[in-house]
């Protein structure tokens, strides 16, 4: 009974809320969905499906304290057959071999690759001795020559001799799944090629999503002639999303200082933009007392921020994350025209339902987690400073600028804690400094960069915006410069191990019961979030790890992970090290080994356990069965050898199990396969 009691207490308190908690249950049911190993069948979508309906009916007269278990119920049923159903609704032909000819189709993105070469995105695709049933919607291809004849403008049919393959699976069991990435990208191929691509038709001029993408491309490459160098790149990639003028060495200073989030159109940028044309309109109706006291000043700024917002929206390619941030102002600015307080946790609440449902993937990428993290404890952090009458308008000059201050630290601090972790997740890595690069640049992105981009965007047509382009890019040296001086400090950057995606999953929810329990027991949460920490301090990293084309093979020692290839399967190799929290290089990884790089066998001890790796194709059989009398593994990638009474990793396991992870534990050695962990799901199939 006293247990029951406080259960009771507890729903009681939670009165009022159940808005809050919404994002909580769908993402737990969204959850599920990702994480089980085997497709779910109609049978349970159909348990799921009655589970809900029967939610619904019994909530709906039963008493608050049964009805708040229910409508949880209901809420975990919603969000993993919505996961469901969103998958399915996304299915598209993939690629399911090795593809090498000719590729015709029609330009509809260019970026650059992660080697910097390059890449563009094409769709209406056609394949030589494909039927158009089995070809991709979509295909990437990078650019591997040194001169481009054709430019690369969204709209043109070309034609290129190129390299496809299905895209990949994780790099090592539980890694991150690009084929499921793909999969909800419609991206059914991957590839590259070392011949020009030549125009096979004239640019496709048809369309408003063509029409909006030369608009973007022609509105980026004014820019950069407007403004030099990176800071012009940086300028075009802030307002338009094209980064492919974008250095690699610009993006790693900007991830050394943590300001690279300053680069993806995200939330920043969409409340810095929409918020600079609200206090504009309607500071600027004030002006006029005529106006001001006739019309509602607040609402059609309202309004114009919102013509802003979704101007911005299109105008920046609409990707993921700009849609998010989309959707959190406009919940906001309704709430305005509303006559309701604008930054509540109700309006962060809604928008992340509005995402979940129409994305439920957005659940388990970063952007997502980060966004609505950062603006999570915000909302909530301000709110419990209002509530203590702490910074609240008034007084002096002195008062107001330390009150401005305060609130700058406090905001940086907050976003900073609450995305560390995430950050920490997903890029292996924790920016030391973060906290003083982004108090010396976001103040700049937000009172300089942010507007004059506005004033410039305005003025365009009328050839009036030179002097609005030198303040953004006078803003924007600014925040490179900044980047620069911090990323060059020692010890800016502190590599962190990769930890199981439980250990996420229990800092977020920990975080997540703190801010919504409206009872002291919320502090219990913290017993989740220091148990995830726990679990990531002791995370322990596979002593071996196999690429799923056995060319790559890494062996972990006291002085980090040795390769066996200098060069080659550099994604992998990069991979693998940062998931170690391991700064070396590839060549410096290789280096590691004592053996000769070129030796064509090498041998790994581990405990009682001998592994042998042999990349050769020219192994006897008597040799192959000398190395099983004496070893307890053998990997072959080239060998298609079957062998009794002799452990053997060959071809054809490969094949089946793709990349692979052996650990030594409790005497034995345990073997994981990215296709054994990851199961049978729609994009792995």
């Amino acid at each position: 009974m006293r247990a029951w009691s406080v259960i009771s207490d507890l729903a009681e308190r939670q009165r009022g809320t159940l808005l809050l908690w919404m994002p909580f249950g769908l993402a737990l049911g969204i959850g599920a969905y990702f994480s089980l190993q085997v497709e779910p069948g109609l049978n349970l979508y159909g348990w799921a499906a009655g589970a809900a309906t029967l939610a619904l009916l019994a909530a709906r007269k039963a008493p608050f304290t049964m009805a708040v278990p229910l409508i949880a119920l209901l809420l975990v049923a919603m969000g993993f057959i919505n996961a469901g159903a969103n998958a399915h609704r996304k299915a598209a032909p993939v690629l399911s071999y090795h593809y090498y000819g000719p590729v015709e189709g029609r330009i509809i993105a260019v970026d650059r690759s992660s080697s910097n070469m390059p890449r563009i995105t094409l769709d209406q695709i056609h394949l030589k001795a494909r039927s158009k049933a089995r070809t991709p919607h979509n295909l990437r291809i990078s650019l591997h020559y040194p001169r481009l004849f054709t430019p690369l403008e969204p709209g043109r049919h070309v034609m290129v001799t190129a390299s496809l393959s299905p895209p990949s699976g994780p790099v090592e069991p539980g890694g991150f799944d690009f084929q499921r990435f793909a999969w909800f990208r419609s991206l059914g191929a991957i590839g590259y090629s070392r011949t020009p691509l030549v125009e096979v038709s004239a640019p496709d001029q048809s369309g408003w999503s063509m029409g909006l993408m030369r608009l973007r491309m022609r509105l980026a490459a004014g820019i950069r002639a407007r403004i030099d160098g990176q800071t012009g790149a940086f300028a075009a990639a802030i307002l338009t999303g094209d980064r492919s003028a974008i250095a690699p060495e610009m993006l790693t200073r900007l991830r050394a200082s943590n300001l690279a989030h300053l680069l993806a159109i995200s939330g920043l940028h969409m409340g810095l933009l929409t918020g600079f044309v609200f206090a504009w309109i309607r500071y600027g109706l004030a002006l006029s007392p005529y106006l001001a006291l006739r019309l509602p000043a607040k609402k059609i700024a309202a309004v114009g921020a919102f013509i802003a917002a979704i101007s911005y929206l299109f105008l920046s390619g609409a990707n993921v994350a700009t849609q998010r941030a989309f959707v959190m102002v406009a919940v906001m600015l309704l709430a305005i025209l509303l006559d309701r307080r604008a930054l509540t946790l109700r309006a962060v609440a809604l928008a992340a339902v509005i995402v979940l449902m129409i994305r439920p993937e957005s659940l388990i990428e970063a952007g997502f987690q980060m966004s609505f993290a950062a603006t999570t404890a915000l909302v909530a952090v301000f709110a419990g400073l209002r509530d203590y009458g702490i910074l609240v308008t008034g007084g002096g000059l002195v008062k107001n600028i330390a009150r401005w201050a305060l609130a700058l630290l406090l905001s940086s601090a907050v976003a900073g804690l609450a995305t560390a972790p995430i950050s920490a997740f997903h890029f292996n890595q924790i920016a030391q400094f973060g906290l003083v690069a982004n108090l010396a640049s976001v103040p700049v992105m937000g009172m300089l960069v942010m507007p004059s981009a506005v004033v410039a965007v305005v003025l365009l047509p009328f050839g009036l915006d030179g002097l609005a382009w030198e303040v953004m890019g006078a803003g924007i040296g600014w925040i490179l410069f900044v980047a620069g001086k911090i990323a060059s400090l020692n010890g800016a950057v502190v590599h962190v191990v990769k930890p199981p995606t439980l250990v996420l999953a229990l800092i977020a929810s920990g975080g997540m019961i703190f801010v919504l329990l409206r009872s002291r027991l919320r502090f219990a949460a913290f017993g989740l979030v220091l148990f995830g920490f726990w679990m990531w301090n002791t995370t322990q990293r596979p002593d071996i790890l196999l690429s799923a084309n056995g060319r790559l093979m890494g062996v972990l020692g006291t002085d980090g992970r040795a390769l066996n290839r200098a060069k080659g399967t550099g994604f992998v190799a990069r991979n693998w090290l940062e998931n170690d929290g391991d700064p070396a290089s590839q060549q410096q990884a290789a280096d590691r080994l004592i053996q000769a790089k070129a030796a064509p066998q090498q041998s790994v001890k581990l405990g009682a356990h001998n592994i042998v790796y042999s990349w050769s194709k020219d192994i006897d059989f008597s040799t192959l069965q000398d190395l099983c009398k004496v070893n307890s593994l053998l990997i072959l990638p080239q060998s298609d050898a079957v062998l009794a009474d002799c452990q053997l990793i060959g071809k054809t396991e490969l094949r089946h199990l793709g990349a692979i992870a052996i650990s030594q534990q409790k005497g034995g050695l345990i073997i994981k396969s990215a296709r054994q962990q990851g199961g049978a799901r729609l994009w792995s199939r």
